[in-house]
């Protein structure tokens, strides 16, 4: 569903926070059925973008509410969901590494073992046609874990419209495993939990906006511990890639064999590089806007940059802009809210694409604490 272009739609960029960690209401936290202790918003950002049948816009936006007081007594406390409700979890200091604000790792271990003192869930916010307004927060279709492969949160949802289904993919994060999971929903506000699709530490899985050849296709990142070298000659760089999947019904996913976007020597996204909006069908081709990392401290800067793939075979990489980049974090727009910051380095990252009109509206998250749209004027993609 496309609206008409507006007359100076594409003039020029614009720019802004709509949703911030202020926004939310945490009287109405999934988190208030077993924690009673103060919690904040440690962030509220890396929202799911779609467009409505009504022709509103819709955030799915990742809350990640953190403990007001993780340490205490000589412990750190661990927000975990159960059947029967939220609990804490009591590690002594003396096990854990605290470096990281986000998480803390449990010392000793033979694998690298974390924990979370905040827990995510999902919160729709539906903005005008625009972008530019909050029409509602519909606290009762949040989502939330609801399986044990969940307990430490639901993250980053990526939202798609194939036909008349949304599909959206989330990160569930567990003990259990670190897993992809996919919702559906009929109309692209409620959506139902469909399971598990992609397994352990797979992030960042995106679906095309459209099938290909009769199947579903699909971004994928899959993370390890260990990557192998390409040749010293070689222009691409040993690391975390962007795969491409393909898939009958959305829910049984096989890996391509061709390569997809790499890391390439000598870029600022030299460090890693994932998916980020959904790839769209232009008349070019299918085009997608990704993040690379340029290593930097311990998290690294993020920025948001675009490729073109072919539209009858994606694995054919027409363009990739690496450059340039098309986003960076922008420190203006947070100026107000610079108090609530925890990051070492500037990140944006990049979650969703929405044509209207003549330009395209991004959302992205922003520095890990806010939700951004950017209106761009298609041009700036040709």
């Amino acid at each position: 569903m496309e609206p008409p272009a507006r007359p100076g739609a594409n003039a020029t960029m614009h720019d802004a926070l709509i949703f911030t960690p202020d926004d939310v209401d945490l009287s109405r936290s999934p988190l208030r059925r077993g924690i009673a202790e103060p919690t904040y918003v440690l962030g509220a950002f890396n929202p799911g973008f779609t467009r409505l049948p009504n022709g509103n816009l819709l955030l799915m936006v990742r809350i990640a509410e953190a403990l007001a007081e993780p340490v205490r007594d000589g412990q750190v406390h661990a927000i975990r969901w159960t059947p029967a409700g939220y609990v804490l979890d009591d590690w002594p200091l003396t096990d854990v590494d605290l470096t990281d604000p986000r998480q803390f790792e449990l010392k000793g271990r033979r694998h690298r073992i974390l924990a979370l003192t905040s827990l995510s869930w999902l919160l729709p916010v539906e903005l005008d046609p625009s972008g530019e307004h909050i029409v509602a927060v519909h606290y009762d279709a949040a989502i939330e874990p609801a399986a044990t492969y969940q307990d430490y949160g639901v993250e980053d949802a990526r939202i798609t419209r194939v036909g008349d289904t949304w599909y959206m993919t989330t990160c569930s994060v567990g003990a259990e495993r670190h897993c992809t999971t996919l919702h559906t929903s009929r109309d692209g506000l409620h959506y139902r939990l469909e399971g598990i699709v992609l397994d352990h530490q797979n992030k960042d899985m995106i679906l095309f906006e459209g099938l290909v050849a009769d199947r579903f296709m699909a971004l994928t990142r899959p993370l390890g511990e260990v990557y192998f070298a390409y040749p010293p000659d070689s222009p691409w760089v040993g690391g975390p890639s962007i795969n491409f999947a393909a898939s009958p019904d959305a829910l049984h996913w096989k890996p391509l064999d061709a390569p997809g976007l790499r890391a390439r020597k000598g870029s600022t996204s030299a460090m890693k590089i994932g998916g980020g909006t959904q790839p769209i069908l232009t008349p070019n081709g299918w085009m997608m806007i990704y993040h690379g990392v340029e290593a930097r401290e311990s998290v690294g800067i993020y920025r948001s940059f675009w490729a073109l793939l072919d539209r009858d075979d994606p694995s054919r990489i027409l363009r990739v802009e690496d450059e340039v980049p098309l986003l960076e974090a922008n420190p203006a727009l947070t100026a107000h809210i610079a108090h609530q910051m925890y990051l070492p380095t500037p990140v944006v990252f990049s979650t969703g694409l929405v044509t209207d009109g003549d330009d395209y509206l991004i959302a992205s998250g922003e520095a890990d604490l806010a939700c951004r749209i950017t209106r761009l004027p298609k041009s700036r993609f040709v």
